[in-house]
């Protein structure tokens, strides 16, 4: 029996980028992918325009309310991906760690949101090829 993969992105305020990256795990990879998203600052709400963005792709996170990150995130996760936070991010060794560099969507409009949420899908699809390798 293998037990699913579980990745946790992580942004400062858990309000634009981690929240797309995993509304895109979410829906692509059909509840094959354990997702987990969280902040070192959280936000009060998610970014009205990273929604926006989302709803666009058919992708609601309009529900989604942005998580303080904890330790025990971190060290429930097999994936943690980190988009800017710095030191802000608790570090366990044996977990595979990735930092990707992403604009912050925060204060943005949808047109500079738009290549933001298309980088991150470009990401989040090679991470599930990674993850759940194509069956032979």
């Amino acid at each position: 029996m293998s037990t699913k993969p579980s990745v946790l992105f992580v942004c400062v305020h858990n309000a634009g980028r981690s929240q797309m990256a995993a509304g895109y795990l979410t829906a692509l990879a059909g509840g094959r992918i354990e997702v987990l998203s969280a902040g070192s600052e959280p936000k009060a709400q998610i970014n009205p325009v990273a929604v926006e963005a989302m709803a666009e792709e058919g992708i609601d996170i309009a529900s989604n309310t942005p998580k303080v990150l904890t330790t025990e995130a971190v060290q429930a996760s097999d994936v943690v991906i980190t988009m800017g936070c710095g030191d802000a991010c608790p570090f366990f060794p044996g977990k595979r760690y990735e930092d990707w560099k992403l604009d912050d969507p925060a204060g943005q409009g949808i047109e500079a949101v738009r290549p933001i949420r298309d980088d991150i899908k470009q990401r989040v699809e090679a991470l599930i090829a990674e993850l759940l390798p194509a069956k032979a």
